[in-house]
């Protein structure tokens, strides 16, 4: 619990340490995501019965970050954020173990099953940013969501190369090493999180507090929020999900794709260094405003041509696009719950958001086999087009209320 200083404001000590271990634990989970992504669509398409269901692993993935919102919200009000910190790094390193097994039995739904639990655990890292709010002041808060942020450029590297050096080690398993150091890799993620302060709630706090959750979810901030934070998600999945499966159908390398998903990740997590301060001088709404536009903007690269730095080059954009409009959608999430509210309307905000992101997942595979690489960069312009809708809407509307 942080204490309170002679001027009312509050000390970040505890916040800061929390934010180096949930920074570190960052890094590590998205590697996770990274062997995932980087090898999903292709393992995918040597397992399964049709090519168009070469993507299910990775959208069975978003599944997973969907389902396992609401029980790391619950797991989180009932037993602290630790207990699902712990429960989720077990998810991963099943995952790893079980996605092993099945490229080594040639089993298509063990292997999407893997990929569901490492969703779960990816379900539990999206609470790292607000359990790092937790105990800090409001001005530190956006700085907090984006340092720990931060952590993934970390899992750029260390993911795309886990996979480039572990590959080929058991032919012809392929990747199947890769997913057994992952599961190292969560386990590790599991000491680091041990360490996190996050106590046990209060009786008074397990039983939740605060607004009703129905008048926080209405309000127009809220909406707004939610819309951005699934719009940018979304469209940033629809173009890392097809992009190594489109890069092979090109006649591209691994290495060439896991270069791009490595830079693509750095991109993502990279830019977390400044968010937070771009948040704090501009507002989160204009930041994410100019990460929905970067979005936008791969698609252009994507549809300008087929070669490599043409998929690097969108993959990249589309990173930092992803980073400024989610974490800034983040930050709106943040001001729009008192402390009581805090777990419940997070937990509530990521299970919409993956949801959607979800669903939007599973087309995104037989979107790519039957149109091509263009229309998954299409369908990214109307996206966006209403989620700075959704941005300006609320925008005016607090206007009007101030003015009132």
């Amino acid at each position: 619990m942080n204490m309170h200083i002679a001027d009312g404001a509050i000390d970040d000590t505890v916040a800061r340490a929390n934010v180096r271990r949930l920074a570190a634990a960052q890094a590590l989970t998205g590697a996770n995501a990274a062997v995932v992504f980087a090898t999903g669509s292709i393992v995918g398409a040597t397992l399964a019965p049709s090519m168009s269901l070469a993507t299910l692993p990775l959208s069975i993935y978003m599944l997973g970050l969907a389902a396992g919102t609401l029980p790391t919200g619950m797991i989180s009000q009932a037993f602290g954020r630790r207990a699902a910190f712990i429960a989720g790094t077990a998810c991963g390193a099943l995952c790893g173990v079980l996605a092993a097994v099945a490229i080594l039995y040639g089993s298509f739904a063990l292997f999407c099953f893997a990929t569901f639990l490492g969703g779960v655990y990816g379900a539990v890292s999206q609470s790292y940013r607000f359990a790092a709010t937790d105990s800090a002041s409001a001005a530190y808060r956006p700085k907090a969501i984006s340092w720990v942020m931060a952590g993934g450029v970390f899992a750029g590297v260390l993911g795309p190369q886990l996979v480039q050096w572990t590959m080929d080690i058991w032919p012809p398993y392929l990747f199947a090493v890769s997913f057994l150091v992952q599961a190292v890799v969560a386990l590790i993620a599991m000491a680091v999180l041990a360490g996190v302060n996050a106590p046990k709630p209060a009786p008074a706090q397990m039983t939740g507090g605060g607004r009703p959750l129905l008048e926080i979810v209405r309000r127009p901030r809220f909406i707004a929020a939610v819309v951005c934070g699934a719009v940018s998600y979304t469209a940033m999945n629809f173009l890392m999900t097809s992009a190594p499966l489109a890069m092979k159908f090109c006649g591209l390398t691994l290495s060439d794709s896991n270069f791009g998903i490595q830079w693509h990740i750095v991109a993502m997590f990279g830019p977390s260094f400044f968010t937070g301060h771009l948040i704090a001088r501009f507002g989160a709404a204009k930041v994410a405003v100019v990460g929905l536009i970067l979005e936008a903007a791969a698609a252009v690269i994507g549809l300008a041509g087929i070669t490599a730095m043409h998929f690097w080059a969108g993959l990249f954009v589309v990173g930092v696009g992803w980073n400024f409009s989610f974490v800034g959608a983040s930050a709106l999430i943040v001001e729009t719950h008192g402390p009581q509210e805090g777990k419940k309307v997070q937990a509530f905000n990521d299970f919409i958001v993956f949801g959607l992101v979800a669903i939007g997942s599973f087309s995104s595979g037989q979107l790519l086999a039957s149109y091509g690489w263009s229309m998954v960069n299409m369908v990214v312009f109307p996206a966006v087009a209403l989620a700075l809708a959704a941005l300006g809407i609320a925008a005016l509307m607090q206007r009007r209320a101030v003015a009132s």
